[in-house]
C-alpha cells in the first residue's frame, strides 16, 4: 500500500533529502526511507509539502496537467488595489510565460501562524498585506513573479492546501502519514 507524508516544511529547508551548502533538508526532519517529494518549495517558501514512495501518485500530484489546485497565503509588501487582485485573478505576463487564471482574494493574517524564522524584514512606513491564491500550476517562483509584477512584493509564501491535504495544526518541521487509500486527485 502506498505511503503519503504531510510535512510542514519550515523558510530555509530545502525540497530534497540531500542537504547543499548553507541549506538543512528533510533529512533532518523525516527520516522514514523510501518517500519522495511530490513537487517543490523554494527554501525561503514555508508550509505544506507531499511525499510518497508511490512514484505514479509523486508523478499525479506534481504534475499540472492534472490541475490539483494549491492554495497559498502570501504576505505581501504594499496596499492592495482591486486593479492588482484583478491583474493577479486575470492571469499575468511574466515574461517567459503567461499565469493561468486562479483565484485571489485579500485575506487576514492566518490565526495562530507561527513565527518565520528567520524573521521578514518590516518596514516601518510601508504596509502589508495578506492574499490567498490558489494555483493549478505550479512554476519556478511562479507566485513572487506575479505579486512582483503587479506592485507588491512577497514578504512570505506559505503553502496551505495541496487539493484536499491541508495544513490544519502542523507546526514546521512537523509531519503526519495519512492512510490510502484517499479521496484522492481525480
Amino acid at each position: 500500500m502506498s505511503r503519503l507524508l504531510l510535512f510542514n516544511k519550515p523558510s530555509g529547508v530545502l525540497s530534497q533529502f540531500t542537504p547543499e551548502a548553507g541549506h538543512r533538508s528533510l533529512a533532518e526532519f523525516i527520516s522514514e526511507k523510501g518517500v519522495y517529494p511530490a513537487g517543490r518549495l523554494d527554501a525561503d517558501s514555508e508550509g505544506l509539502m507531499l511525499l510518497t514512495d508511490d512514484g505514479r501518485l509523486q508523478k499525479r500530484i506534481a504534475d499540472p496537467r492534472h490541475k490539483l489546485p494549491k492554495t497559498y497565503w502570501v504576505q505581501v509588501e504594499g496596499v492592495l488595489t482591486e486593479e492588482a487582485l484583478q491583474c493577479l485573478r486575470q492571469g499575468v505576463d511574466l515574461g517567459d510565460f503567461v499565469t493561468r487564471p486562479c483565484e485571489v482574494r485579500a485575506m487576514e493574517e492566518p490565526a495562530g501562524l507561527w513565527l518565520r524564522d528567520p524573521p521578514i524584514r518590516q518596514r516601518k512606513h510601508i504596509p502589508t498585506a495578506w492574499l490567498r491564491i490558489v494555483l493549478r500550476e505550479g512554476k519556478n517562483r511562479q507566485v513572487r513573479r506575479m505579486t512582483a509584477k503587479v506592485g507588491l512584493p512577497t514578504l512570505r509564501l506559505i503553502r496551505a492546501a495541496i487539493g484536499p491535504f491541508q495544513l490544519s495544526d502542523m507546526k514546521p518541521g512537523e509531519w503526519r502519514e495519512m492512510s490510502l487509500p484517499l479521496p484522492l486527485i481525480d
